[in-house]
């Protein structure tokens, strides 16, 4: 009988690292005998180990269980982007002593393929979130980081002719200046959107374009991942009705019931 079995690539990765790199030879050896064992050899031929000696290993090292994070395709243009970052932090500084507002706006979708990764549940039953094919709901949003959001809820694609309806809609009811920050997308930047910046602007609307590749500046990406990894409940993904309720739940009561602390 082997003493371990089925380890993932990503494990052996690891156990390789660690036999290679680590300054300790009891730790490089133990690391070796799991790969060794992976491969088949016998229980017999190897030094036993265990979970937590693994684990041990592993926290010398200074590695944890993180979740994966996926990341854009490339890279902005150095000096662009620094102009661009200075831009934005003084219209934060403007509008920290009052004088504008900044809202930040995407476009996120929800459909009933979960996106619950954890739950507290019992170790003699597991809960399980059945995936499947749905319409899919599309939400734009612009908020700002006192946690007010305008958002508008369509199952239809959001297009550039829904991207300007939206923000005439938001032109009408700001109450002082107020900066869009938008990313490079095809349905932001054309000519569509460009041919209406002039008129937004009379009415105190501008639009901020990020650089490329650049989501991390745009904290409304933070809604969305709040909504799709802490609040949206496994009860949601029953169907696509309960689906659609829970997403505008959270979108009436975000700011109150909802928050994120921006600080």
């Amino acid at each position: 009988m082997r003493y371990v079995k089925g380890l993932s690539q990503e494990t052996l990765k690891i156990l390789k690292r660690i036999w290679k790199e680590s300054k300790y030879p009891q730790v490089r050896q133990r690391a070796h005998c799991i790969q060794l064992s992976d491969r088949g050899y016998k229980i017999a031929q190897l030094i036993e180990t265990s979970k937590e000696t693994i684990k041990r290993v592993i926290k010398r090292l200074k590695m944890g269980w993180y979740r994966i994070k996926k990341r854009v395709g490339g890279e902005p243009h150095p000096q662009y982007y620094e102009r661009k970052i200075e831009e934005l932090e003084e219209l934060k500084r403007r509008e920290a002593r009052g004088e504008i507002e900044i809202k930040y706006g995407d476009e996120s979708g929800f459909c009933l393929v979960p996106y619950v990764p954890y739950a507290w549940q019992e170790a003699s039953e597991k809960i399980e979130i059945k995936s499947q094919q749905s319409s899919r709901l599309n939400v734009l949003g612009f908020m700002s980081r006192n946690n007010q959001l305008d958002a508008y809820i369509f199952q239809c694609s959001i297009n550039s002719d829904v991207v300007v309806a939206c923000l005439d809609a938001l032109a009408q009811k700001i109450k002082k200046e107020t900066y869009v920050v938008l990313d490079n997308s095809s349905i932001h930047q054309n000519n569509w959107v460009w041919n209406k910046e002039e008129e937004w602007k009379e009415k105190g609307l501008h639009i901020f374009f990020l650089p490329n590749y650049s989501p991390h500046l745009n904290i409304i990406e933070i809604l969305w991942r709040f909504m799709k990894y802490k609040w949206l409940d496994s009860e949601a993904y029953e169907n696509f009705k309960t689906l659609v309720e829970k997403v505008e739940e959270i979108l009436i009561n975000f700011g109150t019931k909802y928050t994120i602390n921006f600080a």
